[in-house]
């Protein structure tokens, strides 16, 4: 409704323009056309659609046809501040402040406009700047993870794309090159540029003005590489994003642009071929995926999360999770127990202690993955788990599968098992009973408190701490003491 009135109020106003060019009232252009002056103001102001044959009068009246007053440009700078302030006002933003709109008459100067607009647009910016509060962000992020969750986290039009994309640019098998990403943006009329003074806040910058994407000179940490940074902005153009409405269209777009670049970097044509082989020979392996495309080993588990379950009929989890224990990143389609906070969100808490995700942190060989079956309330899961560690500290990539499908994975004869009863308190969330009769009123930690935007502190007498492994830690102590 608010579109189409936006609309009549630009041809109301191309119709005064052309009226008054003419040096015509609006009695005066009323009588040549047929209709009363006061029925030709209401169409002037948008308050009423006009017939065919009325514009066809009104046109041939004033000298300019049809198609030039249906246009949906402005025909003055006055109009266009006047159709900005209606757009404005119209705004859920402006209506939630219960302030009656400016009356736009003529004796409003287009500076007195051009002011008001400014304030509107500060309005505006303010409203992107608090677009979510962390529990509608929480919300968000959980309402996205379980609608790929039915998807298969699979989306089939970005798939298609890249492929497209990619035989355009002439690239045929093997890993993707940074030349190839050169030509990809070529082709949309972009160059790629690296630069040392990109603001702290941004990964890139694309100049649409110029045609120009702006990278870091080198990688930064995280396995985020510039093949897929750029392959990320270049996704923006092709996918028609516009500035994210709110949140959720925000994560949308985020999750739109990381699978485009790694459809890129792993095409599906090639990625299933080698995953469907590799299955066949009962040799599926996170590694081995990774080294065939010359991606990370968290690309590479991702991906998996792509294809196989479509491709290759296996139901799998990812886990990303930091040296602390709080997940990261997480994909499940196989119903293995997570963490949840109360609006359902998984993202920051802390994953169980007997989960390889974890227990491979006191691995002393992490340059190979780890294997682990973990009997667990919802059946018995076998993963495979490599650690890594960044500038922010430790971190574990997991790919996990249930029982049955652990037939068709490098590792499944692993004799490592381990048993969960998460989210169960007694599984390893509840301190020792006899270390808390010990402990209980006479530690005081300083927490280390996370800066996770989806992070919820977890539960505990200190927030952000947990209490058995704290109490674990005097204990260990106190015996060294004589």
């Amino acid at each position: 409704m608010a579109s189409t009135s936006l609309k009549l109020n630009t041809l109301g106003h191309r119709i005064r323009h052309h009226r008054l060019r003419n040096g015509l009232t609006l009695d005066e252009l009323g009588a040549k056309v047929g209709v009363a002056g006061s029925q030709l103001s209401l169409i002037e102001n948008g308050k009423r659609e006009p017939k065919l044959s009325l514009l066809r009068a009104i046109a041939e009246a004033t000298g300019t046809d049809v198609t030039d007053l249906l246009s949906a440009e402005p025909p003055n700078r006055r109009a266009a501040l006047e159709i900005e302030l209606e757009r404005a006002q119209s705004s859920t933003v402006f209506r939630r402040l219960g302030v009656a709109p400016v009356r736009v008459s003529k004796g409003l100067s287009d500076e007195t406009l051009e002011s008001i607009l400014g304030l509107h647009n500060e309005l505006q910016r303010r409203e992107r700047e608090a677009i979510a509060t962390p529990e509608e962000a929480r919300r968000a992020n959980t309402e996205l993870r379980l609608a790929m969750r039915e998807k298969n986290n699979y989306l089939p039009d970005i798939e298609k794309l890249a492929e497209k994309q990619l035989r355009a640019a002439g690239h045929v098998s093997g890993a993707l090159t940074h030349r190839t990403v050169s030509i990809m943006a070529e082709q949309l009329g972009f160059e790629l540029i690296y630069v040392n003074d990109l603001p702290h806040s941004a990964r890139s910058v694309t100049d649409l003005d110029n045609g120009r994407i702006y990278l870091p000179p080198a990688s930064i940490p995280g396995g985020h590489g510039l093949r897929s940074m750029a392959l990320q902005a270049m996704a923006h153009r092709l996918l028609g994003h516009t500035p994210p409405s709110d949140y959720a269209d925000f994560l949308q777009q985020r999750l739109e642009i990381n699978y485009y670049a790694a459809c890129c970097l792993m095409p599906e044509t090639a990625s299933v071929a080698f995953l469907q082989q590799a299955k066949k020979d009962r040799n599926l392996a996170v590694e081995d995926f990774r080294d065939a495309f010359g991606v990370t080993h968290e690309a590479a588990g991702m991906r998996m999360t792509n294809l196989v379950t479509t491709h290759l009929d296996i139901p799998l989890h990812f886990l990303r999770v930091d040296g602390n224990g709080a997940i990261n990143r997480v994909y499940e389609n196989d119903d293995l127990p997570l963490p949840m906070d109360v609006t359902g969100s998984v993202e920051g808490q802390i994953v169980c202690r007997h989960f390889s995700a974890r227990s491979a942190f006191e691995e002393q060989n992490r340059t190979t993955e780890h294997y682990q079956y973990t009997d667990t309330p919802s059946g018995t899961f076998w993963c495979a788990t490599q650690t890594g560690t960044t500038a922010a500290g430790e971190f574990s990539i997991t790919v996990g599968v249930p029982f049955d499908d652990a037939k068709w994975f490098r590792g499944r004869e692993t004799p490592k098992r381990a048993s969960s009863t998460c989210p169960d308190d007694a599984c390893c969330r509840r301190p020792d009973a006899a270390l808390t009769a010990r402990w209980e009123g006479k530690a005081w930690p300083s927490a280390r408190v996370h800066m996770q935007m989806f992070s919820p502190l977890p539960r505990g007498a200190f927030p952000g701490v947990d209490d058995g492994e704290v109490y674990a830690f005097l204990d260990h102590h106190a015996e060294l003491t004589p």
